[in-house]
């Protein structure tokens, strides 16, 4: 006999990936690159514990599925239509990457949470439509917000003592922000972005991004999907020296509001152009 009924059990779902598709697989028994089990879960514990509540003042309710076990060198977020649960997937095959630091996967932690909370644009993934912010834009909220909270109780200065900070970085996050306090989150939250964008072009198997060089591309509509690495890599740096305070909440529907925006005056921090359109 056949049970029409059982297609009613399928759920209908809607999803959004951190990379473009690759092939890299980094399984759980290959030792000694990228972080431990311990640090994967620390940092999701880390972010979980500051946005598992705005998500809910937002309406959903978050879960990340912590699959470490997992070889996939990507994440992933997406909900169920009619569900209130909001879902994220961070595999440990990233984790594993020997591109990728701390900082780097709580980057990506972030941008999975962006698509849900990290604003306009939104881009249309059916069958939900406009539930997700655009790539670009979870990138450039990442900085902007999100890791600024993540990060806010922490020793900046001392996260970024050993690291090798490129000058242009340092200049740029000291003409942004006057106490060392927040030019050390700045130079933070950007070089978490140039860890996340190695791993990205590793994947795609081309050059690595710099932060003195510039995706010279420019869009003439806004574009929704994965910008090139060196674009990724452009909007962490601009979402990082934007001044606007991480405090003052980004909107769902205007893409201006408590961000960076030329139509407010702003000639730093913006959104880049080789994927946004004004």
């Amino acid at each position: 006999m056949k049970n029409f009924g059982l297609l009613l059990f399928f759920p209908i779902l809607a999803f959004a990936d951190f990379l473009p598709h690759n092939s890299q697989k980094i399984p759980a028994s290959q030792k000694g690159t990228g972080l431990t089990e311990e640090q994967f879960n620390k940092i999701i514990d880390k972010v979980e514990k500051v946005y598992a509540p705005v998500v809910y003042n937002y309406g959903g309710i978050l879960w990340i599925w912590r699959k470490w076990n997992d070889p996939t060198v990507n994440a992933g977020t997406y909900r169920v239509e009619g569900d209130f649960n909001w879902y994220v997937n961070l595999y440990g095959g990233f984790a594993r990457h020997p591109m990728i630091t701390e900082d780097g996967f709580a980057l990506v932690a972030c941008h999975e949470i962006g698509h849900h909370i990290g604003g306009a644009p939104k881009k249309e993934i059916e069958p939900i439509p406009f539930w997700a912010g655009a790539e670009g834009q979870s990138d450039y909220w990442t900085t902007l917000k999100c890791l600024r909270q993540v990060f806010a109780m922490d020793n900046s200065q001392e996260a970024i003592a050993n690291l090798n900070v490129p000058k242009i970085v340092i200049t740029e996050c000291q003409k942004s922000f006057k106490t060392d306090w927040e030019s050390a989150l700045c130079i933070r939250t950007s070089m978490a972005g140039l860890s996340v964008a190695n791993v990205m072009a590793d994947t795609q198997e081309i050059s690595l991004p710099s932060f003195e060089d510039k995706d010279q591309t420019v869009a003439t509509s806004t574009i929704n999907s994965h910008p090139s690495p060196q674009c990724r890599l452009d909007t962490y740096f601009q979402g990082s020296i934007c001044p606007v305070s991480s405090y003052v909440w980004i909107s769902q529907e205007n893409a201006v509001t408590g961000t960076c925006h030329p139509s407010l005056g702003y000639t730093r921090g913006n959104r880049p152009l080789c994927w946004y359109t004004p």
